[in-house]
């Protein structure tokens, strides 16, 4: 069964950290995971769909061979780790979904299955007929064979990319803090809740702390950028905390004060667009004159060869590129016509169906 992305405006993207589906031993949280696969059941029950996207491999699979001692930091023994933490944790997950009769469908996505377009439509393909089939989709990174220096190192991106896959409406990021906090509360005990955020500006950011918990990849500012990714995708994020009680269906019910809330921008960048400006990866960058960067960021113009001030990197026709100003503003991010040591060659450096504004 093939739905469109039309058809899919009620789909949930949840992600889940490795500290909150761990115990402080490194275990396995079955509580947390019935708590949140109840929550899930019952959004599917309402006629939802739901993909979630959970952390934990590394940290349950260590658990299960490392005897107690100190996790390793080297990429290929914890790389062989998550080889044997992913079955354990989709067995857990398989167990609580079994409880109210769903089937659970493992999805590993790497960063070429959102890089290649046509892998991203594929990875789109098999969650749709994940959900046909009435499976919940659990998606995951492909620690185990994922190149260390291409890979994401955190789920907040991926579960922000996986959402602009599937058009959904919502993120959720599940983690073991209240939400966007004003400060580190490990340094202020005078940290508050920030409730709600409609611009991701440079206090907002600043204000996004590190992992307190050492176990995972990400930590707050992932979350931050990952809502700022949702957000141009005109996606809402709830920012909130795993272990609160029925936390999935009280955010789903919009319940005020629970964890932290990102607006998404008024205008949404189409489906491509939003894989160019987050999915697609930068091989370069060229600097353009006033009169383009005018052109690009006021008028929405393609960036012709006349503008170009310099380059920088190595790229070639079909990859993609920043552009900044002459001052180091980034304007824009696009799909190149030409390679980078052709410029000379064509008009069109980047053409405006290709190119998403960024300033």
């Amino acid at each position: 069964m093939n739905m469109t992305i039309s058809m899919m405006s009620d789909a949930v993207v949840i992600k889940i950290g490795t500290s909150s589906v761990t115990t402080k031993e490194g275990r396995i949280d079955v509580q947390v995971l019935a708590n949140v696969g109840a929550d899930i059941a019952k959004h599917l029950g309402n006629g939802g769909r739901v993909v979630l996207v959970t952390s934990g491999a590394i940290t349950a699979g260590w658990s299960a061979v490392g005897g107690g001692a100190a996790r390793p930091t080297d990429a290929q023994t914890l790389q062989a780790v998550s080889a044997v933490g992913q079955p354990l944790l989709m067995d857990a997950w398989r167990g609580v979904f079994a409880e109210h009769n769903l089937p659970v469908g493992q999805v590993l996505l790497a960063p070429h299955d959102f890089a290649d377009r046509s892998q991203y439509l594929h990875a789109r393909g098999t969650i749709e007929a994940l959900w046909g089939l009435g499976i919940v989709p659990i998606v995951n990174e492909n620690d185990a064979v994922a190149d260390e220096e291409i890979r994401y190192g955190d789920n907040d991106r991926l579960a922000a990319l996986v959402a602009n896959l599937v058009g959904a409406t919502r993120l959720i990021l599940l983690t073991d803090t209240p939400g966007l906090l004003t400060s580190d509360p490990r340094l202020d005990p005078n940290a508050t809740l920030i409730a709600e955020v409609q611009n991701l500006d440079d206090e907002i950011t600043s204000a996004a702390s590190g992992s307190t918990s050492g176990v995972g990849s990400g930590g707050m500012a992932s979350k931050v950028a990952a809502a700022r990714m949702a957000q141009w995708s005109g996606i809402t994020t709830v920012i909130a905390p795993a272990r609160e009680g029925r936390v999935v269906e009280r955010v789903l019910g919009e319940e005020v004060g629970l964890g932290t809330t990102v607006r998404p921008r008024s205008e949404r960048l189409s489906a491509r667009k939003a894989w160019i400006a987050f999915a697609l990866p930068t091989k370069g960058s060229i600097v353009v004159n006033e009169g383009a960067a005018e052109a690009l960021e006021r008028d929405g113009r393609s960036l012709l060869a006349v503008g170009v001030v310099r380059t920088s990197g190595v790229f070639s026709a079909g990859e993609a590129v920043e552009l900044y100003s002459e001052a180091g503003r980034l304007i824009a991010k696009g799909v190149v016509r030409v390679s980078h040591d052709a410029l000379g060659e064509t008009d069109v450096v980047v053409h405006r169906d290709e190119l998403v504004v960024l300033a």
